[in-house]
């Protein structure tokens, strides 16, 4: 069952994208039934924000499965060459040694980008797009991750600094420039194609069985409380997630186990009519879209 488009429950999550001040983007699924979904506008490409993170670590294990990266191998990151973030390493001023697989595990769980950008550098970007080709997603596109996306950001509004950059994109007072939002440029995907990886990791189709275990333990570690788990407030409820943010975006893409053991894809981006650094209604929309859309499912089986 494919909820039609301008079908009634679609409707419904349009009329609660519009009550929250966004515009939504969403795909939900029985993870074992792919063709019972509710998608909203799934199909077109959006900026992702830190939702790459979960395509780099899918990359990331490929490689230590092919032997081509020990993920115990340590790292050395400086204070000058970490990228900003308000989380993690990205915070700290002395020098950090750390593991591969535990900067993989602090750029999932804390969204630490100076963490992820150091994966990156290790795994490549060129073999996370292949990674992405290999599993049939062929509009999520890298561009260099978020050093890219910030790298054009502070050329896109003509800034100094990135922490300028942002400034400028999260004024309401002044106009954003035309290109900051365009998926052309920057680190994007469909919540189509989110869904898809978020299935290949569940059925072990994304790595080895050992590898997307590891990558659904992670997940079910990110401490984010207040996007996709807001919709779902019960400790018989596991959610597991990767959350991205960028400017007026607030995304999330993850799995809903239920007490009854039906597991569900979400994937549900927005885009903010405001630009505030603090809308809770937008970050709550997102699980309570997801919510409605699972009910519906539930309701036609």
């Amino acid at each position: 069952m494919n909820a039609a488009p301008g079908s009634g429950i679609e409707r419904t999550l349009r009329e609660m994208f519009d009550d929250a001040g966004v515009r939504g983007w969403l795909h939900v699924a029985d993870l074992h039934r792919p063709g019972a979904r509710v998608t909203v506008d799934a199909d077109e490409s959006a900026l992702m924000g830190s939702v790459y993170k979960m395509p780099l670590m899918v990359a990331f294990c490929r490689q230590v499965d092919a032997g081509v990266l020990d993920p115990r191998q340590r790292v050395t990151l400086s204070p000058e060459d970490r990228l900003p973030g308000p989380t993690g390493i990205s915070q700290l001023r002395d020098e950090v040694t750390m593991s591969l697989r535990d900067l993989v595990v602090m750029m999932m769980t804390i969204s630490d980008n100076a963490a992820a950008d150091a994966v990156l550098h290790q795994v490549g970007a060129a073999a996370v797009d292949e990674t992405c080709r290999a599993l049939g997603l062929f509009r999520t596109h890298l561009n260099d991750g978020i050093a890219g996306t910030l790298a054009r950001l502070v050329a896109e509004t003509g800034a100094e600094t990135v922490d300028a950059a942002l400034a400028r994109i999260t004024d309401n007072d002044r106009a954003v420039p035309p290109g900051v939002y365009d998926p052309a440029w920057a680190t994007a995907t469909t919540p189509a194609e989110m869904a898809r990886l978020l299935r290949a990791i569940w059925l072990d189709e994304a790595a080895s069985p050992e590898s997307c275990a590891f990558i659904r333990r992670t997940m079910a570690r990110q401490p984010w409380q207040h996007r996709l788990a807001a919709g779902f407030p019960y400790d018989e409820v596991a959610v597991y997630g990767k959350t991205g943010t960028f400017g007026v975006m607030r995304h999330e893409a993850g799995i809903v186990e239920l007490a009854d053991g039906r597991a569900y894809t979400a994937v549900v981006f927005t885009q903010a009519a405001r630009a505030d650094r603090r809308l809770p209604r937008a970050d709550a929309v997102i699980g309570a879209t997801a919510r409605a859309a699972v009910e519906h499912l539930r309701s036609q089986e």
